[in-house]
């Protein structure tokens, strides 16, 4: 049984994750902010759990920033990031796309030196629970 389960908003690309993850990064690095399209990464990570692709492991392309350690792996249709197994076999699990539930809290935000400097004091912004008219 798969202790995660996710796929891509296309639906093309499907897995599941099998084993412990060792924790939880919010990463506000350039590189995960340029994959983003947002202030920081979300991500699960992994280096005894495997993972298993369930349908379109072809349609998964990886990309990694020359001259750095940094990867991410996409579905090539429809964009959206998807597991990949980093140097060292690190498992890298963005946490947006999965559907099981995620219980683990972030253990830390990670490189914060490059955070945005609109990602700051957000507590008293406005929330709503749909697209504001």
């Amino acid at each position: 049984m798969a202790d995660y389960y996710g796929f891509c908003l296309c639906g093309n690309a499907k897995f599941e994750v099998q084993g412990k993850v060792d924790g939880s990064y919010l990463c506000h690095c350039r590189h995960c902010q340029k994959d983003t399209g947002s202030a920081h990464a979300a991500n699960l990570f992994s280096k005894s759990a495997r993972l298993k692709w369930l349908s379109g492991a072809d349609s998964v392309t990886t990309f990694t920033l020359s001259g750095t350690c940094h990867k991410i792996s996409f579905c090539k249709f429809c964009g959206s990031s998807m597991p990949g197994i980093h140097q060292d076999g690190l498992l890298v699990i963005p946490a947006g796309c999965l559907d099981t539930p995620v219980t683990i809290r972030p253990n830390a935000h990670i490189f914060t030196s490059s955070k945005a400097g609109w990602d700051k004091d957000l507590y008293d912004v406005p929330e709503f629970c749909r697209l504001p008219e």
